[in-house]
């Protein structure tokens, strides 16, 4: 019992000094090719395959842009982009008599383009889409009261693209300011909702989940692109399946009733700039999905997925999905165990995380 013992000090000792001397030549690594950019430029140039798919996924998200441009699809990113642009400039205080010079042409030319698509096959495109872009734009034409050539021959196209609509009320109009939400029970809200691990076994009811879509089509995204999909998995063996795939689900993943993969549409962006707006207009997304859910009774856990290749690899075979698409996140939902129990989770106190000026 005592020589049990002592290899047992032994080998605690010696995992120790291993990790005391990881520690030690990590920080030394970390001090030396974190200090500069060009010192990090080299480290990563060594080491390409790093990010490498995240590298392929913003490439080829770019040239699926163009490449879109002049294709039939459901919606039109580009042209939902310059529909908010136009948006924005016609909320401008003091507006001026001639705006959007710049991007008016390129704006109708999208337009003619979704024009086309709804003669020939309406079906296959998003109405509200069309009826919004053609709100807006008859708004600009109207407000523009100065004379200038590009303006005048875009007028001219917009009216002869062939897209016949009533003027609607998808127009820029003031706030409502009432709310009947208080405080109060936002924060009820917010304080119930917590990370559910585990769940009855019931069918989550599918107009629950469509409601709670409705909820989080609303957050706000870079330009109104909404550049994201929910992709649900309510079959329970199904479910079980996508989230035995991800880190961090050991032990549970076999409770999970139904699950949401939240996946960024790189290709709705032509620069690498807003290579980043997919993850932050997916979390907004995410956060408003589950809170319509909580206010249905349904609970949820969000799941962690990081950038580790062999799981990218496997969960972009068993979702068909193009290299442009990023999953951000999972969202595990169903109806909460009554007998299960959620982390305390002791929040940071507000003077940690909030400075004013």
């Amino acid at each position: 019992m005592l020589n049990t013992l002592k290899r047992i000090a032994k080998d605690l000792l010696a995992v120790t000094w291993i990790r005391r001397i990881y520690e030690a030549v990590n920080r030394i690594f970390l001090e030396t090719f974190g200090s500069s950019r060009i010192f990090t430029h080299l480290f990563f140039f060594v080491n390409f395959l790093t990010f490498n798919r995240e590298q392929g996924a913003v490439l080829r998200g770019r040239r699926d842009y163009y490449r879109n441009k002049n294709r039939d699809r459901v919606t039109h990113v580009e042209l939902r982009r310059n529909i908010h642009r136009l948006e924005k400039a016609l909320i401008m205080r003091p507006r001026r008599e001639i705006f959007a010079r710049d991007y008016i042409t390129e704006t109708v030319e999208f337009y003619e383009q979704a024009a086309r698509q709804c003669r020939t096959a309406p079906a296959t495109m998003d109405q509200a889409e069309m009826s919004w872009a053609h709100d807006v734009l008859s708004e600009y034409f109207a407000a523009v009261t100065g004379s200038d050539p590009a303006i005048d021959q875009a007028r001219t196209r917009f009216a002869t693209a062939g897209y016949d609509a009533e003027p609607g009320s998808m127009l820029p109009h003031p706030k409502q300011q009432l709310s009947d939400v208080s405080y109060d029970d936002l924060e009820k809200l917010m304080r119930q909702r917590r990370s559910v691990r585990w769940f009855t076994q019931e069918r989550v009811d599918r107009d629950k989940i469509d409601k709670a879509l409705l909820l989080a089509r609303q957050a706000p995204t870079a330009c109104n692109r909404l550049p994201y999909e929910f992709r649900i998995f309510d079959d329970p063996d199904l479910a079980k399946e996508i989230a035995g795939i991800p880190f961090g689900t050991a032990g549970y993943a076999e409770n999970v009733p139904a699950i949401a993969v939240l996946v960024g549409k790189l290709e709705s962006y032509f620069s690498p700039r807003d290579r980043h707006a997919i993850y932050v207009d997916s979390s907004l997304a995410a956060m408003q999905f589950m809170l319509g859910l909580e206010a249905q009774g349904l609970s949820s856990c969000v799941i962690n997925w990081p950038d580790f290749e062999p799981l990218e690899a496997k969960m972009q075979k068993r979702l068909s999905l193009g290299l442009s698409d990023r999953v951000v996140m999972l969202i595990a939902f169903g109806e909460a165990d009554p007998d299960g129990k959620v982390p305390f989770s002791a929040k940071k106190e507000l003077d940690t995380f909030r400075r004013y000026n």
